[in-house]
């Protein structure tokens, strides 16, 4: 049973909490419909991340498998020195959008041409297969860091939005509609007695 707010059983009381009851039935749908949007816009999201995870990791895994060969046929001494010259010129911007309420971050990633400046007689073609691959692979790692992101902001707000149509369905509504019901009767009875106490002037005016 809803429980009752503590109030006083007046008029003004009761239009007060008729309005706050319209208030809150609006506010309810209108969070109702983001909680519907929300979980939509998630679950989409959802799908096309499953799909970039997987692509990714099929990336990943040729990239390793690259390596590898190429670590095989490379002595350790002259792989971890040609890996510490090699580099290339990488910035990241980081802009935002909203996704219902939602702030989600969008990554950009900016690559210069890689540096091969490791002596090519000391290592194998397969190296610089396997960190091209590796180059082209980094955006699509970044895009999926953000994407996963996004997905656990949505997760938290869907949570959040959930919370507060349940506290509004189940606690907030039902104890204004128990306190009107309690008013309006209270309001009630307060008429019927006072129309009583009049027949009953009436009944000692007439009488006299």
């Amino acid at each position: 049973m809803a429980k009752k707010i503590n109030v006083n059983p007046n008029r003004m009381e009761l239009s007060r909490l008729k309005t706050r009851l319209k208030v809150a039935i609006r506010g309810h749908k209108l969070l109702k419909d983001k909680q519907d949007a929300l979980i939509k816009a998630f679950l989409e999201k959802a799908r096309s991340l499953k799909d970039l995870r997987e692509s990714v990791e099929k990336e990943l895994e040729d990239c390793y498998r690259s390596f590898l060969l190429a670590r095989a046929q490379t002595f350790p001494a002259m792989l971890e020195q040609a890996l510490m010259i090699t580099g290339t010129g990488l910035s990241l911007r980081m802009s935002k959008k909203n996704i219902m309420s939602v702030i989600v971050p969008i990554f950009e990633v900016e690559q210069g041409e890689a540096s091969l400046s490791y002596g090519l007689g000391t290592t194998t073609g397969n190296l610089d297969v396997a960190l091209e691959k590796f180059s082209r692979l980094l955006p699509r790692l970044v895009s999926l860091a953000a994407e996963e992101k996004a997905l656990r902001l949505m997760a938290v707000e869907i949570e959040r939005t959930r919370r507060r149509v349940n506290a509004l369905e189940h606690v907030l509504i039902p104890s204004f509609q128990e306190t009107i019901r309690y008013i309006t009767m209270k309001l009630d009875d307060q008429e019927r007695a006072n129309l009583s106490r009049l027949m009953r002037i009436k009944e000692i005016v007439r009488s006299h």
